[in-house]
């Protein structure tokens, strides 16, 4: 049954495309325009639209600025866009272009294959053992943060103590140092420029004063580190960070210059600790509002796996992952022309009611599941070519902050945890104000 929103567009038969290219189609269901204006005139999000355009199952999709887009969500046309469609569905613009320049997650073509190659090696199963110490060290730092919290009962902004964390954790990991709190202010200012990012597909508007003032002070603070590493590089007392591997890579190719190791850097940053720091947010909020799989994982270690799969399931930090339609292209029988926007949304995945049975409640205990879900129907790190790069460090580095944490801590709320916030990464809303209370 169609949605009461939805327009059909399918009257003409489009020709095919290719031998391979079904002999009739039809057009996506866009939105009516008037249900798009009205969208538009009541300023709520991009997310608002796409859930006003999803039907389970189906292609739809909505026109705006004189562009069509649409909206992918069934894990079968999920898997035919990012899994197998890299050549026909590809980046027409990285929203974060602003802030990573050219690095690894908007690079396209030979230079990100190029790109992705360089780094690939130190993020696969036996290349994260070498950052085993910095994640280790990291996490016993936010321990003994929350000893004493536990301490003296006040409470803390779980939310600014994950972030800490992710950052530590890849500040050492790219640079060898411990992070200070110097370097941290300026780190840390990458979230203010994430949230000045557009949520739109086009992009294309500049930073507010705030946001470019904390993205100066982020390129001064990377510059300030390859200087210092380049000077340790050249004494012979090079370490093992990330960054030495990108200054190596200088020394043999003329790409990696100053600009392109910064962008990569801040690629790096952003990758290395908005996903993880959010989960890890979202799992705080999600235990504290089910104390019986708190009181589980606090007890059983294995099924620390089993909340972080699920909270990456509600709350994926790439909800939405936009593409184009580099020539027309073909999902199932229905026709995208060339030059449509594509919006891949694992949000709306995830919650597909054909594939996750109770999809908006919490149920860890539905990882590992019995069957393996359909291909692309589970992809909170993305899938195919440009899957992200660090899913294992992602998943090694919560893994263990969860591990050291919750057989120590219980957390109780002190103030409920903000809505969802649907902008570059999806993240709760303002602080998450806890208490933070010693276990036995």
């Amino acid at each position: 049954m169609q949605s009461p929103n939805v327009s059909s567009t399918s009257g003409a038969v489009p020709a095919p495309l290719s031998p391979e290219a079904p002999a009739v189609g039809r057009l996506p269901d866009l939105l009516d325009d008037a249900v798009v204006a009205a969208w538009a005139a009541s300023g709520a999000p991009l997310v608002e639209l796409l859930r006003t355009a999803w039907v389970p199952g189906r292609l739809t999709g909505f026109r705006r600025g004189g562009r069509d887009a649409v909206l992918v969500t069934h894990p079968r046309h999920v898997h035919q866009v990012l899994g197998v469609g890299g050549d026909r569905f590809v980046k027409r613009a990285h929203r974060a272009r602003p802030l990573v320049g050219n690095g690894v997650i908007s690079a396209a073509g030979e230079e990100w294959r190029s790109q992705r190659r360089l780094l690939q090696a130190p993020f696969t199963g036996r290349g994260i053992q070498r950052w085993e110490h910095h994640i280790a060290g990291a996490a016993r730092a936010i321990a003994d943060r929350w000893a004493e919290r536990a301490r003296t009962g006040e409470p803390a902004d779980l939310a600014e103590d994950a972030q800490f964390f992710t950052v530590d954790t890849i500040w050492r990991s790219l640079t060898d140092h411990p992070l200070d709190p110097a370097t941290y202010g300026d780190l840390a200012g990458v979230q203010d420029i994430v949230a000045a990012l557009p949520d739109d597909v086009g992009g294309g508007a500049e930073l507010p004063a705030p946001a470019a003032a904390a993205l100066a002070a982020l390129d001064e603070r990377m510059h300030r580190a390859i200087a210092d590493a380049r000077a340790r590089h050249t004494a012979g007392s090079a370490g093992a960070g990330l960054l030495f591997r990108l200054l190596d890579a200088a020394e043999s190719d003329a790409r990696y210059d100053d600009r392109l190791i910064r962008d990569e850097l801040v690629t790096l940053l952003v990758a290395g600790y908005e996903s993880s720091a959010r989960t890890l947010t979202w799992v705080f909020v999600l235990l504290d509002r089910h104390p019986e799989v708190a009181r589980r994982a606090a007890g059983d270690p294995s099924a620390i796996e089993g909340v972080l799969a699920e909270t990456l399931r509600l709350y994926p930090t790439g909800w939405l992952l936009p593409r184009q339609a580099e020539d027309d292209a073909w999902l199932d029988d229905v026709r995208v022309p060339a030059g449509t926007d594509v919006l891949v949304c694992p949000y709306l995945t995830h919650r597909d009611p054909g594939v996750w049975p109770d999809p908006d409640a919490f149920v860890p205990d539905r990882f590992p599941p019995r069957t393996p879900p359909p291909p692309g129907a589970y992809l909170p790190f993305g899938i195919g070519p440009r899957a992200c790069l660090g899913t294992r460090f992602a998943m090694r580095e919560m893994e263990v902050l969860l591990g050291l944490l919750l057989p120590r801590f219980a957390i109780e709320a002190a103030a409920p945890a903000g809505e969802p916030v649907f902008g570059l990464n999806l993240r709760p809303d303002g602080p998450f104000l806890a208490h933070v209370r010693a276990r036995g």
